[in-house]
C-alpha cells in the first residue's frame, strides 16, 4: 500500500489508520476496565462482504457508541469471538469503515474534526438544527456521499437521528436500502447512556453493562418492497418499537421525557 494512499473522500490512509490506533488506545478501557462490553453475534461480521453493508443501530451518545463498534468490528476481524481481549487487533484496523453524522456535531470542535476524520459521511439533518426544528429538503450530495462510502465499504447508521430512545425511524434510511442495495447488519447497544456523557466522551459512571447485539443481516425485497415496510423492519430489529418499551433507567426515563 503506497504511504499516502487515500480513500474516496481524499483522507490517507496512513493517517486514519494512525488515529484509529491512537483513539482506539485511549478507549479500550472504557469497554473492558471502567465498564465492560457484553457483545453477542460478532461472528456474523465475519461472513458478510467487504463492501456495501449498512449497519443500522439505536444510538445513546454520540461517539461512544461509534468508538465501541469500531472495537468490535476489528476485533472480530481479527479472529475474537464476542471479546475485545487482547487490544492488538488495533494494529490491524479495517480502514474502510464509515458512521453517518450530523455535519453540525462534527464540526463542533478540534476533537469531533479528528474524529471525523477517523470515518465520518456527515450530512445536513432535515428536521433540526442548532437544537430547533427545521424542515429542510434532503441534499442530495449527502445522499450521494453515503453511496460513496458503501460503495467502499462498512457504513454505521443511526436512523432514529437522536439519541433519544422509541423516536421514529427516518425514511431517509429506506430510501438508501433501496437505492444503493446493500447488505443491512441491525445492531442492539444498551448501557451507553448510563456510562457516558450525552457526547459520549466523559465517564459518567463506572460499573455499568455496557450491551451489543449483533444480529443476522435483514431479508429485503429491494426492489418490490416499499419504505414503509423497510421503516418497520429496522424498527423492530434495533428493537425501537414501542412494543420493546420497557421500565427504562431513570436517566433514559427523563430524557424522553424531555425530548
Amino acid at each position: 500500500m503506497p504511504l499516502f494512499k487515500r480513500n474516496p473522500f481524499g483522507h490517507i490512509l496512513f493517517i486514519k489508520r494512525l488515529l484509529i490506533q491512537i483513539f482506539g488506545l485511549i478507549s479500550y478501557h472504557r469497554y473492558r476496565s471502567f465498564n465492560k462490553l457484553q457483545i453477542e453475534g460478532s461472528e456474523i461480521l465475519r461472513r458478510i462482504p467487504d463492501k456495501n453493508v449498512l449497519f443500522v443501530s439505536n444510538h445513546q451518545t454520540y461517539f461512544a457508541d461509534v468508538a465501541a463498534m469500531l472495537h468490535v468490528f476489528n476485533a472480530s476481524l481479527n479472529g475474537r469471538n464476542n471479546s475485545l481481549k487482547n487490544i492488538s487487533y488495533i494494529l490491524n484496523p479495517k480502514l474502510n469503515i464509515y458512521y453517518v453524522a450530523a455535519s453540525e456535531t462534527m464540526k463542533a470542535g478540534i476533537l469531533p474534526r479528528i474524529f471525523a476524520y477517523i470515518g465520518a459521511v456527515t450530512v445536513n439533518r432535515t428536521w433540526r438544527s442548532a437544537g430547533k426544528e427545521v424542515k429542510r429538503k434532503v441534499n442530495m450530495s449527502d445522499i450521494s456521499n453515503i453511496g460513496k462510502a458503501l460503495n467502499d465499504g462498512w457504513v454505521i447508521t443511526f436512523p432514529q437521528g437522536t439519541t433519544t430512545p422509541f423516536k421514529p425511524i427516518r425514511r431517509g434510511t429506506a430510501h438508501i436500502i433501496k437505492t444503493y442495495k446493500p447488505t443491512v447488519v441491525p445492531i442492539v447497544i444498551d448501557g451507553f447512556r448510563r456510562s457516558f456523557d450525552k457526547k459520549g466522551l466523559m465517564i459518567k459512571k463506572r460499573n455499568v453493562l455496557q450491551q451489543m447485539i449483533i444480529k443476522e443481516p435483514l431479508d429485503i425485497d429491494y426492489e418490490n418492497e416499499d419504505v414503509e415496510s423497510i421503516v418497520k423492519k429496522i424498527k423492530y430489529a434495533i428493537e425501537q418499537h414501542p412494543s420493546f418499551l420497557k421500565v427504562l433507567p431513570i436517566e433514559e426515563l427523563k430524557e424522553k421525557n424531555n425530548s
